[in-house]
């Protein structure tokens, strides 16, 4: 635990720094990387010392002479701190030519202070061992994340991107302190040693009460709706961290939640997975239908929360029906695609900053031939777009496949589960097959064909501060894809401390994890082999260059290539009315017609919703209640006394 504490002393003095020298603008960022780095690097040792040893390590001190702050770290708590200590630190490098306003050093300064201290109650948060402890490192978790979002505060979207985020972090805080709520006055105790003997009708209300809270933080459909909203308007590493590594704090909260309470329902299973479900189909299609990359990113990490609490749900029926293969393969598959859902969200993201730079637009429709002109950045996106998408022999594919093989495990379960666990199959096929489609939108019209705008066209490169982390998080995707053991028994270590579960036979884990490896590492020799024969077949061949076939017409241009709109509208079309798609067509009215326009958007559903149901009655009330908004103060004081003599009858 000392060596714990220490990551968070040097990544404190590394975020206090650039507030004292925010003047010396590159020497700032420069020590500030190299505190974070450190820190992280220093974290990460310490989580592997825990995952290595089966001992619990914990420490406490009183807080306010009332309270007693208390913090361990086991198995489950280890494996989060990866993800935290790996991205973050790479995002800190990203920022170093991403954040390049000298004239901005002030601001630069406050948003890396905020930045740390998000990583360090990230890291408290996962290490919380009391509810006093864990809810002070979540508020503090959610409001330094609100400053980060409120970066370009001057920006009317930014502002209201920032207070829609933190209503929903506020409303997800006070379902969550509902819960514990429930709990202390069940138990009379704030450790979480506790919550097993509360009574079994109220650990299912616990658990549904924390279910809606940290879904709010990890993006479960409906209360999604600050993701598409809060990724876009902070800054691309920002979004990275929040996306790859934040929402997975939800995740986190799930589990643990379900541990302490130390019960075997099937209700609590079959939620998460109802849940999983919804999440990782309607994310994938809400992002299929968007034009917008940061948009469309962030829809699709609603979609990965979806296949992560498919893993978790399918691993607590299994927990339920005592089958040891399933509960294990559908924890491990789900917390192996938290891990690899940060490194390849992240990438994703920082992909889309370097294109926001470069070309100072976030709409697809307005790219095109970057490969050609951002080369490191073009093709680590691939590989990421790869991985995202599920497919071998990267690393999307193997948590997705650990998945999959504890639903066909579940099968053999009597009764309803194993209609839940066929459509939990077939969920995953589609969200799948939506996935391949999305991202090779995403690939095809912003990386491939011809510029599509000016700034497309007149697109370089970005600096070794920002393709670096690219190039390293690229190559961690192919790592684990073709060498996979190390990293499934990772996460299988990791669940050691998880209440209720059973080991697996150590044969049925190695067996898996070489069969995956062996068929990723194939896959790559193959299309290794292939690349060699092409250029083979090529040797002393001329190769003509020339334009490309432009269907007949004779002067084809950038405007005739496929539209990320046209691409993918008929597969969105298809879910209605679970998808609201408005069309704008003025038509073609006269035989010799002027401009005509045609627009197609997709709604979200939740967010009509919300809007319709909550938020327009709530403004209309509030607005015929204005009246009481009328700056004399003498009434103002009035109100006040009114109100104290009145709860005096309450008294």
């Amino acid at each position: 635990m000392e060596t714990f504490l220490l990551a968070l002393g040097v990544l404190l003095a590394g975020g206090v720094f650039p507030l004292l020298t925010h003047r010396l603008f590159n020497f700032m960022k420069a020590v500030y990387i190299g505190a974070t780095v450190c820190g992280c690097g220093i974290g990460l040792y310490a989580a592997g010392i825990s995952l290595r040893s089966s001992e619990i390590v914990s420490i406490s001190w009183p807080w306010l002479h009332i309270f007693m702050l208390s913090f361990s770290l086991d198995s489950l708590s280890a494996f989060f701190l990866i993800p935290i200590f790996s991205i973050c630190p790479l995002a800190a490098l990203y920022s170093f030519h991403y954040m390049n306003k000298g004239q901005q050093s002030g601001r630069t300064a406050i948003n890396l202070f905020f930045f740390t201290v998000l990583i360090i109650s990230m890291a408290l948060v996962t290490t919380a061992g009391n509810i006093i402890s864990f809810a002070l490192a979540w508020e503090v978790m959610s409001v330094s994340s609100f400053f980060l979002v409120m970066y370009e505060y001057q920006r009317e979207a930014t502002r209201q991107a920032g207070y829609l985020y933190f209503i929903f972090a506020q409303a997800g805080a006070m379902f969550i302190f509902a819960a514990f709520a429930v709990a202390y006055s069940h138990t009379g105790s704030f450790s979480f040693a506790q919550f097993a003997g509360i009574p079994a009708q109220v650990k299912v209300l616990i658990f549904f009460l924390a279910l809606i809270g940290f879904g709010s933080k990890a993006g479960i459909f409906p209360v999604h709706i600050w993701l598409p909203h809060a990724h876009p308007a902070a800054p691309s590493h920002i979004s990275a961290v929040m996306s790859g590594v934040m929402i997975k704090m939800g995740i986190y909260g799930i589990i643990r939640i379900y541990s302490l309470l130390e019960v075997k329902d099937l209700i609590f299973g079959q939620s998460v997975l109802v849940f999983g479900m919804i999440s990782g189909l309607l994310g994938i299609v809400y992002a299929l239908g968007k034009r917008d990359i940061k948009k469309l990113l962030a829809y699709s990490s609603v979609e990965n929360i979806g296949i992560i609490l498919i893993g978790a749900g399918t691993g607590m029926i299994g927990v339920y029906s005592n089958n040891a293969i399933m509960a294990g393969f559908g924890f491990a598959g789900s917390l192996l695609h938290v891990l690899n859902h940060s490194i390849f969200k992240s990438l994703m993201f920082m992909g889309a900053g370097a294109i926001l730079q470069k070309t100072k637009t976030r709409h697809i429709d307005q790219m095109g031939g970057l490969i050609k002109r951002m080369p490191l950045t073009g093709k680590s996106c691939v590989i990421g777009a790869v991985s995202i998408s599920g497919l071998p022999p990267f690393n999307g594919f193997i948590g997705e496949f650990m998945i999959y093989f504890a639903a066909f495990e579940g099968l053999g379960v009597k009764g309803p589960t194993a209609i839940l666990m066929m459509l939990a199959i077939i969920s995953l096929a589609l969200i799948g097959g939506l996935a391949v489609t999305c991202f090779t939108k995403v690939i095809g019209v912003a990386f491939l064909g011809e510029p599509r705008s000016d700034k497309a066209a007149s697109a370089s490169e970005c600096g070794f501060a920002m393709t670096a982390p690219m190039v390293v998080m690229a190559a961690a995707c192919v790592i684990i894809g073709i060498i996979p053991e190390p990293f499934i028994n990772l996460v299988f270590l990791s669940l050691r401390d998880i209440h209720g579960f059973s080991a697996v036979p150590p044969d049925v884990i190695a067996g898996l994890a070489r069969n995956l490896g062996l068929a990723a590492r194939l896959i790559l020799a193959l299309l290794a082999l292939s690349l060699i024969l092409q250029r083979i077949c090529y040797l002393g061949k001329e190769v003509a260059k020339g334009p490309t076939w432009g269907c007949g017409f004779t002067r084809p241009t950038a405007r005739m290539q496929y539209t990320g709109t046209s691409y993918a509208m008929s597969v969105a079309d298809f879910f209605r009315p679970f998808v609201k798609v408005n069309t704008v067509y003025s038509g073609i009215k006269k035989i010799f017609p002027r401009g005509t326009t045609y627009t197609t958007r997709v709604d979200d559903i939740a967010e009509i919703t919300m809007n319709q149901g909550m938020v327009g009655p709530l403004l209309k009330v509030l607005g015929k209640l204005r009246w009481i908004q009328h700056g004399n103060i003498q009434l103002y004081f009035g109100y006040i006394i009114l109100t104290i003599v009145v709860m005096l009858f309450f008294i």
